[in-house]
């Protein structure tokens, strides 16, 4: 069946991760096209200045203070969106964070943090939201990666849970869409790197400061794939030209890509010592920032 999706202006969307980076560029862009936002992440700080100023601009939202990878805190987001606007109309699961460092020398405790933020926060989002979206039709879009099909050295066990994320996706869209004939629209988003503050937030094995490989695409092209898969049924949308070459390189010539993939080695890093090597695996990261820092002896 055809699923019919709103204008965003007639839409309550809930975001995940909203409080920094590709989920704070889509709750902007939203709000400024009329949607009703519901907004989760774990910095409370972050996401009350985040409401103030959508609600300063004439927008109207709300937050949620959650951890996505329990899944009682994320039934408390889908509570609060129904207490407050009656029903979801698109889920969005942004929440997700890195480790730099060889997959040799990352405890199995931060690799089992990284899932369950990176993979269980999709995966509980996604039941979540479904029954809510089933109702009255809606969309589930998923933030993927590029390396849903394609890797990186030193973000290896990030790779792993984007490979998950895109494999649990696929796997419910066949249920949901195929088989239940359900009226949901699910997509999975595939960006390149992105010019977001996601390097400072990971967690640091490396004794270098880490980055990510150039070129990065600016955030905002991120949100608008995002609300073109809450406006417009999508199965999955690569942004930036690198994702679209690296996943297609994967597919076609895994042999050469992983030659390519090598090369990244020596580009995930600034010339510079860590400045914070926990990051945000374990604390609230998300300061209020789209776009990332970027190293002091490159701007």
């Amino acid at each position: 069946m055809t699923t019919h999706l709103k204008a965003l202006n007639e839409q309550v969307i809930v975001i995940t991760g909203a409080s920094s980076g590709i989920g704070l560029a889509t709750a902007q862009a939203a709000a400024s096209q009329g949607a009703k936002l519901v907004l989760a992440a774990r910095s409370e700080e972050a996401l009350t200045q985040i409401v103030d100023d959508i609600s300063a601009e004439g927008g109207d939202a709300m937050y949620i203070v959650a951890d996505v990878g329990d899944r009682q805190q994320v039934e408390r987001i889908a509570s609060a969106a129904l207490q407050r606007f009656g029903r979801i109309d698109t889920w969005v699961n942004d929440a997700g964070g890195s480790i730099y460092g060889r997959l040799d020398e990352v405890s199995e405790q931060d690799s089992r943090r990284l899932f369950d933020t990176n993979f269980w926060g999709v995966v509980n989002g996604s039941l979540v939201a479904l029954p809510h979206l089933k109702k009255q039709g809606g969309a589930l879009i998923n933030v993927g990666s590029e390396v849903s099909d394609a890797v990186i050295p030193l973000q290896g066990m990030y790779a792993a849970s984007k490979h998950a994320v895109k494999g649990f996706t696929d796997a419910l869209r066949v249920e949901i869409e195929e088989l239940d004939k359900a009226p949901v629209s699910i997509t999975l988003i595939q960006p390149t790197a992105v010019n977001t503050p996601f390097p400072q937030h990971a967690k640091n094995y490396m004794d270098q400061e880490p980055k990510l490989p150039d070129p990065q695409i600016d955030p905002i092209k991120v949100a608008e794939a995002i609300l073109h898969a809450a406006t417009e049924p999508s199965r999955d949308i690569k942004v930036g030209t690198m994702s679209v070459i690296n996943t297609t390189m994967s597919k076609i010539l895994p042999s050469v890509a992983e030659k390519m993939a090598s090369k990244y080695a020596s580009k995930q890093q600034y010339d510079e010592p860590p400045r914070d090597p926990d990051g945000a695996l374990y604390i609230p990261g998300g300061e209020g920032k789209v776009y990332g820092s970027g190293g002091r002896l490159h701007h």
